[in-house]
C-alpha cells in the first residue's frame, strides 16, 4: 500500500481568528490512541472548546473533543482527555514566555493529516475585545461593498 501524502484538514476552528488576534502559528504532533485516529480520519472532530497549556516543559492540548469510534469496543478513548502536543524543546521554551505575558493564549486552530500523521495547528493569541470584533466586521461589510461596486461597474461599460 503506498504512503499517503500530502494534507488532509479534518476539523477548523473559523471562530477563532474571530475572537482572537493571532500572534504566531506553530505545527505540533498529537500524541493519539488508535481508536482516536480512526475517529480523525472519519473526519470527526470539534475544536470548538479547545485550548493547549504548557506544564513542566510539556505542551498539551486539552477539551478537544474527538467522538468516540463507532466501531470501537471496550478499549474506546475518552472524547475530551488531555493530550499531548510534540513540539521541540526551544518552540515549548518561546511558548511559556509569550503565555507568562498577560492576555496570550494558546488555542488550536486546526487538525489535520499531513503525510499520514496527526497533525494539530496551535496559535499563540491574544483575545480581542468586543469593539475590535465590530470594527473587523465592519472592516469585511466594506471590502465586500466596494468589490461589488467595482464588479458591477465594469458590467455597465
Amino acid at each position: 500500500m503506498p504512503r499517503e501524502r500530502g494534507q488532509q484538514v479534518v476539523a477548523t476552528n473559523r471562530k477563532a481568528r474571530h475572537d482572537y488576534h493571532i500572534e504566531d502559528v506553530y505545527e505540533a504532533g498529537i500524541v493519539l490512541t488508535g481508536t482516536e485516529v480512526k475517529s480523525l480520519r472519519a473526519g470527526r472532530a470539534s475544536l470548538v472548546d479547545g485550548y493547549a497549556t504548557v506544564e513542566r516543559g510539556e505542551a498539551w492540548l486539552e477539551n478537544v473533543h474527538i467522538p468516540e469510534y463507532t466501531q470501537g469496543t471496550w478499549t474506546n478513548h475518552s472524547t475530551r482527555r488531555r493530550r499531548k502536543l510534540l513540539l521541540n524543546r526551544i518552540e515549548i521554551t518561546k511558548l511559556t514566555g509569550k503565555i507568562k505575558e498577560s492576555g496570550f493564549t494558546l488555542v488550536p486552530i486546526s487538525i489535520y493529516f499531513k503525510d499520514g500523521k496527526a497533525k494539530v495547528e496551535i496559535a499563540l493569541a491574544k483575545g480581542k475585545k468586543d469593539y475590535d470584533k465590530r470594527h473587523a466586521l465592519k472592516e469585511q461589510q466594506d471590502k465586500r461593498e466596494t468589490a461589488r461596486a467595482i464588479s458591477t461597474k465594469g458590467k455597465d461599460w
